[in-house]
């Protein structure tokens, strides 16, 4: 085995890229290198150290017990470093930090921007970059800090907390809400419906209405949906806390008390990588969240209360 002042680590990218998607196709296009530069390089890395790290079966990759002893060693190398970076970034920026932050477009339009001034008015010192897509971003390698994530968990190399489960509610423009008022869930297959139909055909057959719903128009980003259901094209099914702000303001209304639990799968969590698990800005941005989504969470429950 090859001294570690004369080893070629870039190697150790393409072998952390190929062990985490376990193909060598989905390694090569995450560090957008070939098939064959990223084959190449694990071999190497195996002539290298004169044994194998992966079993292989076809295009399929699995970790082998020496491999899953390197991926470990490399995981917890890659995370010191990534904290190293924003320890230098830190100490060259002075007091100002900067706050890397990937999230869904929905979640940071509908839920994080209305309430990004009362973060900056907390930590004036810290900068937020937020970048916003509809693909896992991976943090590491991208350099963030934070990412806002919709999914059941845990992911890989990173602390994952819970922000919140929030059952489907339906919810329309005033105008249309209010004609809808009183009238029995089946009134609803008639109007226009926004978005899954699979998701409405659930929610009409948890009350027992054997209904096939017809939609009149589908989105792929919930902040488009609610922008939709609130400009009257029709009834949409939203997360409450998503839909949270607007049912307050009154630019929304919810139609039904009937709600439908969507599976774990679907919650949304925060997470970060373990270096930084203990960083003051990673710490304080998280706490700030859950602190926000327990006072719409408030609101939106003593508003339920006073509407009764």
């Amino acid at each position: 085995m090859a001294s570690l002042d004369r080893f070629p680590l870039h190697y150790l990218v393409a072998f952390r890229a190929a062990a985490h998607t376990e193909n060598l196709r989905a390694a090569a296009e995450s560090l957008h290198l070939t098939h064959s530069a990223v084959s190449q390089q694990i071999r190497g890395l195996e002539a290298q150290l004169g044994f194998e790290l992966f079993t292989r079966q076809g295009r399929r990759l699995s970790l082998n017990p020496a491999g899953q002893a390197l991926q470990r060693a490399v995981s917890k190398v890659f995370a010191e470093l990534q904290a190293g970076l924003l320890a230098a970034s830190q100490a060259h920026n002075n007091a100002a930090q900067m706050l890397r932050v990937t999230s869904l477009p929905s979640f940071a339009q509908r839920w994080l921007m209305p309430r990004l001034s009362r973060w900056q008015a907390l930590q004036p010192c810290i900068t937020l970059d937020l970048h916003t897509s509809q693909q896992v971003v991976d943090l590491e390698r991208d350099g963030y800090q934070i990412g806002l994530r919709v999914g059941r968990g845990p992911w890989h190399g990173l602390v994952n907390e819970r922000l919140f489960h929030s059952p489907l509610i339906a919810v329309a423009a005033p105008a249309l809400a209010h004609r809808l008022m009183g009238q029995p869930l089946s009134a609803l297959a008639s109007q226009p419906l926004l978005d899954d139909v699979d998701v409405w055909r659930e929610w009409f057959a948890l009350a027992g209405l054997p209904v096939a719903p017809v939609v009149v128009a589908s989105f792929n980003d919930a902040g488009v949906l609610l922008q939709a259901a609130e400009q009257g094209m029709g009834v949409a099914l939203a997360r409450e806390l998503m839909a949270g702000d607007a049912l307050l303001d009154g630019r929304l209304v919810r139609v039904a008390a009937q709600e439908l639990d969507l599976e774990a799968g679907r919650d949304y969590h925060v997470v970060y990588p373990e270096a930084l698990r203990d960083d003051p800005a990673v710490r304080a941005f998280c706490d700030w969240l859950h602190a926000e989504i327990a006072a719409l969470q408030q609101r939106l429950t003593e508003t339920a209360a006073a509407s009764r």
